[in-house]
């Protein structure tokens, strides 16, 4: 390729930074756009810059790069880097995605490079990947500490311990918490398996609620109940009624 491919780092820590510049440096068709010290900044740089290929670490404080995969509409090529991270191997070996355990040496960041080179000529392929990593991610049965939710330039950090409820829309969900209210793409299943089920309940196909924001359970007709909530009256299927007795007994 003739034309320069632009580069982002994005990795909290300066030393690993330094040595994938230092390595950048030998190869002359790259050019390091900007480096950045965690996820809110490379999204930024991501939006600003249109980079080609991305360094990106998966353990960082603030938000992780498996939650940056999730809010990036039009990635970049990524080459993952990660200090020994069992999940992380077992991931890319199943996604034959590539990534770099740190340390790795000059040559096994070549290699990374040249793969690289092979999605950047084929965006299809990494796309894929990328959506195999998301699925895989996904499936982990670890329960949630926090949701990551984008709204245009905005990213926010939601802890589980403030959602109230979860309402299905369409495609989406809709998770209200003390801090507001806020669209997240993911579907109702995942949250009822990811939530931890001594804090959420699923009462209808269409909610989910904090146990600890239910007030009071309403029976309106025969067999037909609701719950209440602060500000918030939530209807309860025949399945989430037995969810609740079970909870509350």
């Amino acid at each position: 390729m003739n034309q320069k491919i632009r580069v982002i780092i994005i990795d909290d820590e300066r030393l690993a930074r330094d040595i994938i510049k230092k390595y950048l440096a030998d190869f002359s068709q790259m050019e390091l756009a900007a480096e950045c010290s965690n996820g809110f900044e490379g999204l930024k740089k991501i939006n600003e810059e249109k980079p080609d290929i991305i360094f990106l670490d998966i353990q960082m404080p603030k938000i992780t790069g498996f939650e940056m995969l999730e809010l990036l509409e039009e990635p970049p090529v990524i080459i993952f880097t990660t200090a020994f991270d069992q999940y992380a191997l077992k991931a890319f070996e199943v996604n034959a995605a590539d990534y770099l355990l740190k340390p790795f040496s000059k040559e096994r960041f070549k290699e990374a490079l040249d793969k690289a080179s092979v999605y950047l000529r084929d965006k299809s392929k990494q796309t894929m990947v990328i959506k195999k990593l998301i699925d895989h991610n996904e499936n982990r049965t670890e329960f949630l500490e926090r949701i990551v939710v984008k709204d245009g330039p905005k990213i926010s950090i939601i802890p589980v311990e403030n959602i109230k409820w979860i309402e299905a829309q369409d495609d989406y969900v809709m998770i209200y918490s003390s801090e507001g209210k806020f669209l997240k793409q993911k579907t109702m299943r995942y949250l009822e398996e990811h939530l931890h089920p001594k804090d959420f309940v699923r009462l209808h196909r269409s909610y989910i609620a904090a146990i600890k924001e239910i007030k009071k359970i309403e029976l309106i007709e025969k067999e037909t109940y609701q719950v209440k909530l602060d500000d918030r009256l939530i209807p309860v299927s025949k399945t989430g009624y037995k969810k609740l007795k079970e909870i509350l007994k």
